[in-house]
């Protein structure tokens, strides 16, 4: 929610910017502000090219908010991921690190149990077939003597 609401300000601000410039074009077309400042020449407002700044303005305005958007959505996708600990397995869940159980508790206040998957369990077998083997002759060779 903090960051959500972060991002709506971020997208506020970059709106609020873009509103001054178009502002600020306007009134310096309108105010004849080139001429007030520089000189003491009249200035003839011409619309269009003011109305050529806002529309490049526009334009410019437009691509920023979009690309803003992709971004801003693609953060937030990322920001989706649940953090787990590639050494412990811990899950980041509100700020701490907590067990797979304890997140499986408090999140969805589901119970865990141990068990065991079907491929899992024929790699474990195969294990336990491979080091019998490599036992079996081990325990015979001092009954042999």
């Amino acid at each position: 929610m903090k960051k959500n609401s972060q991002l709506t300000k971020i997208v506020l601000y970059q709106n609020l910017g873009f509103l001054g410039i178009i502002t600020l074009c306007f009134l310096d077309e309108l105010l004849k502000l080139p001429a007030l400042i520089f000189s003491d020449h009249a200035y003839a407002f011409v619309y269009r090219w003011s109305t050529l700044e806002m529309l490049l303005v526009l334009a410019v305005w437009f691509l920023v908010s979009m690309s803003t958007r992709r971004i801003m959505e693609r953060i937030q996708y990322l920001e989706k991921f649940m953090r787990v600990c590639a050494w412990c397995r811990r899950i980041n869940y509100h700020e701490e690190w907590v067990r797979l159980e304890e997140f499986m508790q408090q999140g969805f206040d589901t119970s865990t149990t141990h068990g065991i998957c079907p491929e899992c369990f024929q790699k474990q077998r195969a294990a336990i077939e491979k080091a019998r083997e490599k036992r079996a002759p081990v325990e015979k060779a001092p009954a042999e003597v």
